[in-house]
């Protein structure tokens, strides 16, 4: 968890999934336009601006629902590793850059060893402008929320 008193700090969350290590990975990656239909109420759009889905410096904007309001930020891709099944997002504009200097998630999904699914691990750090500016938490907790819904949408492809 953050330290209350620093303006620099990092949060993280392990996600139990059904889903497997690759087609999470793939979704977070490769199919950032279908979290729409995956994630009902919290991602409202999503447009890819530059670049490839999920490829090294792409920027996308997400027009989502965070703590009852609308919001928006514009994210750029700075690490895709898919052996790894890691990516690793910066936002660059958009309502977080309000409370927050900078924010980076990194998304890595681990396959269970010995049974079926896997973990995805959310890691973010940031920096904030003001030590009252912002609850990074809450970000945290909407992103455990969108890996529960990818992963029911994920199963309900199968």
């Amino acid at each position: 968890m953050a330290e209350a008193t620093s303006l620099v700090g990092k949060l993280e969350a392990d996600v139990e999934i059904k889903a497997s290590a690759g087609k999470f990975h793939d979704m977070f990656a490769g199919r950032q336009g279908e979290w729409l239909k995956a994630t009902p109420g919290k991602i409202k759009s999503c447009e890819l601006l530059e670049g490839d889905w999920g490829k090294l410096g792409s920027v996308v904007i997400w027009n989502y629902v965070h703590d009852g309001e609308a919001a928006m930020t514009k994210k750029r891709v700075e690490a895709v590793d898919p052996e790894k099944n890691l990516i690793k997002f910066r936002v660059i504009e958009g309502d977080m850059m309000k409370d927050f200097k900078s924010f980076v998630s990194t998304i890595q999904v681990i396959p269970k060893h010995g049974e079926p699914g896997s973990v995805v691990k959310w890691h973010m750090e940031y920096e904030k402008i003001i030590v009252d500016a912002g609850h990074p938490e809450t970000f945290l907790q909407l992103a455990v929320e969108i890996s529960k819904d990818i992963d029911e949408y994920l199963l309900a492809e199968e």
